[in-house]
């Protein structure tokens, strides 16, 4: 989290921040309160998403990675298979939720004006205006960004990166904290490939194995559908497993980082006992 920059105040939780006055009348933001607010808000958004038995992935990358476009080829070829939605996290323009409602998907966009990533507030405000009659799984394309999304529990389940062929091999290495959090990653637009061979898939692979990540790797094109079907198999075994998993025990936390220090663990939920009132 960027402490220094306010990119964790959005205007979905700025009403709460604490503001103490110092013994010289100025103010002090509490930010670790503010944490454990997002942290409260997303147990709140996970326990009405368990509820309604659906499966949230929260994507994470660099821009242009290719998201949204991961996002059309998993409806085009997989919407035989699961129901979805989309929220969309951008700091202006509804032009990735327009691409995805035009394949007749639900999607909603949140905008965050100078914030760089998302939060369970923005999240729990969208949650409301979706229909999740029959939907099996919702993807929350976060903003894009290599740094601050990993630090925030938005009340998703898992958290996929994107790496693209164009942005260089070494990008876990250099930005530790996001792939750390990585339950699956994905070398999208592979397409390209043959054009830059600076660029190794046994590097990258190499490079997050070296994070002490033993997460699924996964190489594929949204362009021409390589590998799509393998992306689609593990999101279908997914949904099943966290309909398995509300029947049997309790829900989880995503892998989170907290700062580049830490080594975020998979922390169980005890089940949901209240109906949440929205």
């Amino acid at each position: 989290m960027c402490t220094n920059c306010g990119c964790q105040i959005t205007s979905g939780n700025e009403s709460h921040i604490p503001v103490e006055k110092s013994a010289d009348g100025a103010a002090a933001s509490v930010l670790t309160r503010l944490m454990a607010g997002n942290d409260q808000q997303a147990e709140h958004n996970r326990m009405h998403f368990d509820q309604l038995g659906v499966l949230v992935i929260n994507l994470m990358s660099s821009p242009g990675s290719g998201k949204t476009a991961l996002l059309e080829a998993t409806i085009v070829h997989g919407r035989e298979r699961f129901r979805m939605a989309v929220i969309e996290g951008d700091l202006e323009t509804e032009n990735d939720s327009l691409r995805i409602r035009a394949h007749g998907v639900q999607a909603h966009q949140i905008t965050t004006g100078s914030a760089c990533h998302l939060d369970a507030h923005l999240v729990h405000e969208a949650l409301h205006k979706i229909d999740f009659s029959g939907i099996d799984v919702l993807f929350i394309e976060n903003v894009g960004n290599l740094v601050c999304p990993a630090s925030f529990d938005l009340g998703h389940h898992l958290n996929v990166i994107l790496l693209s062929v164009a942005e260089g091999d070494d990008k876990p290495a250099k930005y530790p904290v996001m792939f750390r959090a990585a339950d699956v990653m994905l070398i999208t637009k592979t397409d390209l490939s043959p054009y830059l061979d600076e660029f190794s898939n046994e590097r990258a692979e190499q490079n997050l194995r070296n994070l002490a990540s033993q997460v699924p790797v996964f190489q594929l094109s949204a362009r021409n559908g390589e590998g799509i079907d393998v992306w689609l198999n593990w999101l279908d075994e997914q949904i099943q497993l966290h309909k398995h998993r509300l029947v049997n025990r309790p829900s989880f936390r995503p892998v989170r980082q907290p700062d580049a220090g830490s080594h975020a663990t998979r922390i169980l939920l005890r089940p949901a006992r209240a109906v949440i009132k929205s």
